[in-house]
């Protein structure tokens, strides 16, 4: 099967799965956005521009966890028991809800369900200029999950990222449905547990 044939058909899956996913979580994402609400009556949902295919600038979209400006200072990278994210915000993290809009993303063409993860574009100069190799990931749309995600925890720091572009490479040069399947039913497990 040809790489351009796994594409197309990755994109079919993509559109058919998204769209299936965003309404059996609607409901979820409704109630998630009231209790955003009723914590703070800040805005719900929290875009960031990230870098999508070919270090085009893409607008992702995220339920709200932070502080209303929490970033003030400038973009940061969030850590554990990070002071900005609210209490509503730390269960909608560790439930992975506050990504489920990015279904959204997935479901316009800007992101995959599978795919290296989008990275914010103040990160991506520092970590192109201190890992080798950096900017290859950017070589198939960025996903909502990934090889990396599944496999190595989550991380905030150039090491992190170095280890996590050894996944992203290894994804990049096996691509296929049935690594793609793998991912997602690891990715339904990791949620789950």
């Amino acid at each position: 099967i040809t790489y351009l044939f796994q594409l197309r058909i990755k994109r079919i899956g993509d559109i058919f799965l998204s769209l299936i996913l965003l309404i059996f979580f609607m409901v979820i994402i409704l109630v998630s956005a009231l209790f955003i609400v009723l914590e703070d009556q800040g805005p719900i949902f929290y875009s960031q521009i990230r870098n999508g295919y070919m270090k085009r600038k893409i607008k992702i979209w995220k339920l709200r966890t932070m502080k209303v400006n929490a970033e003030s200072s400038g973009p940061k990278w969030s850590k554990n028991n990070d002071d900005r994210i609210t209490r509503v915000g730390s269960l909608l993290r560790k439930l992975r809800i506050d990504e489920l809009p990015q279904l959204w993303n997935v479901l316009v063409g800007d992101m995959t369900l599978i795919g290296p993860r989008p990275e914010r574009p103040e990160f991506d100069v520092l970590l192109a200029n201190k890992i080798p190799f950096y900017d290859i990931r950017y070589k198939i749309k960025p996903g909502l999950s990934g090889w990396a995600q599944v496999n190595y925890p989550y991380g905030s720091s150039i090491s992190d990222s170095a280890n996590k572009l050894s996944f992203d490479i290894y994804y990049l040069r096996n691509f296929n449905f049935f690594l793609d399947l793998a991912i997602l039913l690891k990715t339904i497990k990791l949620v789950l547990n």
